[in-house]
């Protein structure tokens, strides 16, 4: 599996504090960005992989909205994830 315990664990502490701090937006974000790049090698592959290809809309469409909720509480924090993590917008 792509996604261990060990990755998500390293993914929370270096974007959302420490690896027990789940919740933070910068982690989600880091998280689903993570998810995203895997789902995107794969559907290069499979291009017929409709399932996975709604799936990735999905988790493209809740990653925008967690950026949208940061962009509107902490406007340096958005800025600093998004360089950070290199998204484009």
């Amino acid at each position: 599996m792509y996604l261990t315990k060990e990755v998500k664990a390293d993914l929370f502490a270096k974007h959302g504090g420490k690896a027990e701090n789940t919740g933070s937006a910068e982690g989600q974000i880091a998280l689903f960005t993570f998810r995203i790049s895997h789902l995107t090698e794969h559907l290069k592959k499979n291009r017929h992989d409709y399932n996975t290809e709604r799936s990735l809309v999905l988790l493209v469409g809740k990653r925008r909205s967690l950026l949208d909720y940061l962009k509107k509480k902490d406007i340096n924090r958005y800025r600093a994830i998004i360089k950070e993590l290199n998204i484009r917008k």
